[in-house]
């Protein structure tokens, strides 16, 4: 995942052996990509972290690759994929999701997006543009500057800390970019999403690095 994000080659013999790794290890019988291989571990944010990763690494057209997408377009909208839901954190459409306590889950919605944007229109079933017109509308029913999707305790303030690479945390500039990649970026609704993260610019052009993953990867980021 971090290594897609970092621009890593997909012809490269190491990055091919990483990815049969993961198809080997991580993909479930149905098509997910989950932390194990289980069904039962199945969850949006890595769904959609693992797809566009291979996406932005050449693997678009490995029918692995298709199917896993397949279905994590039907696991959005539940067309062909109920009896799914039984058997994994994603527990019904739309986002709800065992490790958001039963709640509609924006980070996962803002994977899944991430992921789907990435299929070129010409590859895309009516399946997967259900699926990115229900991604996008969950994430525009909610303030976006606010970050008020449902939450259980508090609305979590990574959401207003950018960083770089990117796991499972979204955060507002992200969500932005997948709204803006869906063909939404002129929605009213982002506006005063788009001042808030300009606000954020230094007097010299650049945006702090506020969240980072340094100290759990084998190099720091800057």
């Amino acid at each position: 995942i971090f290594l897609a994000q970092l621009g890593a080659d997909g012809q490269d013999e190491r990055i091919q052996r990483a990815v049969e790794y993961v198809f080997a290890h991580a993909q479930t019988p149905h098509g997910a990509f989950a932390c194990n291989g289980r069904p039962s571990q199945a969850i949006h944010c890595l769904w959609g972290n693992v797809v566009r990763a291979l996406l932005v690494l050449g693997y678009g057209a490995d029918p692995r690759v298709e199917r896993s997408i397949d279905g994590l377009a039907r696991s959005i909208t539940g067309d062909g994929y109920q009896e799914h839901y039984m058997k994994s954190c994603i527990q019904a459409p739309e986002f709800v999701c065992a490790a958001n306590y039963g709640l509609l889950c924006a980070w996962g919605a803002v994977r899944a997006l991430w992921a789907l944007n990435r299929v070129p229109i010409s590859a895309r079933t009516p399946a997967i543009s259900a699926a990115i017109e229900a991604s996008a509308s969950f994430l525009l029913r909610y303030d976006v500057a606010g970050a008020d999707y449902p939450y259980r305790e508090r609305i979590n303030f990574s959401w207003f800390r950018f960083g770089y690479p990117l796991g499972y945390v979204a955060d507002v500039l992200l969500n932005l970019e997948v709204l803006g990649g869906a063909g939404y970026g002129q929605a009213p609704r982002l506006a005063e999403a788009t001042q808030w993260v300009l606000s954020k610019q230094d007097d010299q052009g650049r945006w702090r690095m506020e969240n980072s993953y340094n100290g759990k990867m084998w190099a720091d980021v800057e």
